[in-house]
């Protein structure tokens, strides 16, 4: 007997789902930009917990630049919250007016949250400002 499409489509699904990210720790890191090509940070936020993040950058930028710009506001945001550790749920890239966006989902939580992706702000600012990446 052959199992339904349907089930096999699913099981595809969620097996590329399960596909596992790098701790942002272990990522290579992006190389700085100068500090007038950051053009911003808007901040949402979704939940007590989750928060919406859109950076811009001036020109084309890579997707990690991106990344590490949304990391870094990120780390912050969660700093001025009270809260220790942050935890990247998704990005979507673009572009708008000539200049390339991230809009960044974090979850943020006092204690180090279970999956990957995780960020430990205080750690993350720190690189930030060594690298030259402004924060918020």
């Amino acid at each position: 007997m052959r199992p339904p499409s349907a089930a096999l489509a699913l099981a595809a699904v969620l097996a590329a789902g399960c596909a596992e990210e790098e701790p942002a720790a272990t990522q290579a890191p992006a190389p700085a930009r100068p500090a007038e090509e950051y053009l911003g940070v808007e901040t949402r936020l979704l939940d007590p917990e989750l928060v919406n993040l859109r950076v811009t950058l001036a020109g084309d930028a890579t997707a990690e630049e991106l990344r590490a710009y949304a990391d870094c506001a990120a780390a912050q945001y969660t700093l001025i919250r009270g809260y220790g550790f942050a935890r990247h749920v998704r990005t979507n890239l673009g572009e708008e007016g000539g200049n390339s966006t991230a809009d960044a989902v974090y979850t943020i939580s006092p204690s180090l949250p279970p999956g990957f992706a995780t960020l430990d702000a205080e750690a993350v600012v720190e690189d930030c400002a060594a690298r030259g990446i402004p924060t918020v």
